[in-house]
């Protein structure tokens, strides 16, 4: 058994102006163009999987926006970005979410360009004026790193390091060993919303017992448990001054895992016997399940495959550790799951957005069995779903998606003055802030700092 007590640092406080936040946010196309270049092409985003890349050669190419990227490895065992555009005319080099190639061959006049960028081959390279464009010409590049598995670009050619972005959160999720966990369930969908509407919602947890436990106006919510506490005078909120955010809710035990008899349910009745607790020694009383197993899965999972866990916070093996990354992506990270959550925006409509909602599992809850209780089995495809049909995102998430939709219209009211937030929903209006920063050009002061060529 581990002796490491790692401790939870708290964030530093953060303020905010207090921005009335209206609708025309969501839903206006003069306020669209300008989070695109003053924020979208300012950020590291998060795009393809390193794992799904493991030859050279081997490209994945996913959209933001009004670009799409074209991420591949290298030789050298790197990846590179690139913009999926040829530099001859414009054409996009390649169509599809995935390829290997030895050279990208532009389909309207066979334009060749290596894995490195290289212009390797033109047609008639002697008619050209200003001669022979192999070895002048190159794709154009994007800065680009790997981090948690996940490949990682920033459209600003004087961006600072992806490490300096996203402060604590590199070292809290460098010690989880994430780059090795597979993904286990990928689905996405077109939704009639803005990207902002997906954000917000995974910036508090507010609407947690009402959207997804069915609780009535008049609940106490200091008596609501679920398998998640979301209390908030019990949950600890944490700001980054890089502004990300971070929700962490006590997980494992409550009154959605007994039955009126008080006899613990599914799937935290099979939790509790993998790790060799007997559910009838907590019958009426779950609230003591979480000490019980955080003791059970330090003492006995490294033996049981589960060596991560020398490296993760007690809480963390039974609590939500939620994370919301600027400026699009959440994420539930426990000690063997890794929820993924991602919104990107239309090319050109406000009020559509590109939503991902993915799982990954640690090697050894797969090997294990111990992740079964989600539904999810080994490594799977990317499956696009349509909005409006009767095929499910992912359970839980379908009862978000419903709500994305109706806030997306009634943020085209002229009756919606602007939002009106308690504390814990802090962390949305100062993710709306810090895109207003973007846009007047305020960037937060590490990244000030190591801008590159300034």
């Amino acid at each position: 058994m581990s002796e490491n007590i790692i401790a939870i640092d708290r964030y530093p406080e953060q303020h905010t102006r207090g921005s009335l936040l209206e609708g025309k946010r969501y839903i206006s196309q003069a306020f669209r163009a300008q989070e695109w270049e003053g924020m979208w092409t300012k950020v590291w985003l998060l795009l393809g999987r390193a794992s799904e890349l493991p030859n050279p050669g081997d490209w994945q190419m996913e959209s933001v926006g009004d670009e799409e990227i074209l991420m591949v490895r290298q030789t050298d065992n790197s990846i590179k970005a690139f913009y999926n555009v040829c530099q001859h005319r414009g054409n996009p080099l390649v169509e599809g979410p995935k390829g290997s190639v030895k050279r990208f061959v532009c389909k309207y006049h066979s334009w060749a360009f290596m894995p490195d960028g290289e212009l390797n081959f033109a047609p008639d390279r002697e008619d050209f004026p200003e001669g022979n464009p192999c070895g002048k010409v190159r794709l154009s590049e994007i800065a680009c790193e790997t981090f948690a598995g996940f490949v990682w670009i920033n459209m600003d050619p004087k961006c600072g390091n992806l490490k300096d972005y996203l402060g604590p959160i590199w070292d809290e999720w460098q010690a989880r060993d994430i780059a090795t966990w597979q993904r286990t369930m990928a689905n996405s969908m077109w939704l009639p919303c803005n990207w902002k509407v997906v954000l917000d919602n995974f910036n508090e947890s507010y609407h947690v017992p009402t959207v997804h436990m069915g609780e009535t106006t008049d609940s106490n919510r200091q008596e609501l448990r679920g398998h998640i506490n979301t209390y908030f005078k019990e949950t600890q909120f944490d700001l980054s001054n890089e502004g990300h955010n971070r929700m962490i809710m006590e997980g494992g035990y409550g009154v959605g895992s007994t039955d009126k008899a008080g006899n613990i349910l599914e799937p935290l009745a099979s939790q509790l016997k993998y790790w060799d607790l007997d559910p009838d020694d907590f019958k009426a009383e779950p609230e003591k399940t979480r000490a019980a197993l955080q003791q059970a899965k330090k003492k006995i999972g490294p033996s049981r495959g589960f060596t991560h866990y020398d490296h993760v916070p007690d809480e963390q093996l039974t609590d939500a550790f939620h994370y919301t990354l600027f400026p699009n992506f959440a994420v539930s990270l426990w000690s063997d799951g890794f929820h993924f959550l991602r919104a990107r925006p239309h090319p050109t409509d406000p009020q559509q957005c590109l939503f991902d909602n993915f799982w990954y599992s640690s090697p050894a809850a797969l090997e294990s069995g111990v992740e079964r209780d989600h539904g999810r089995g080994a490594e799977v495809a990317h499956t696009m779903l349509e909005f409006g049909s009767d095929v499910s995102i992912g359970p839980g998430i379908e009862d978000d998606v419903r709500v994305f939709v109706t806030q997306q219209k009634g943020f085209r009211s002229r009756g919606f003055k602007g939002v009106y937030l308690s504390n814990q929903e802090k962390r949305i209006r100062r993710y709306h802030e810090l895109i207003d920063d973007y846009i007047e050009g305020r960037l937060p002061k590490k990244q000030v700092a190591n801008r590159r060529g300034d």
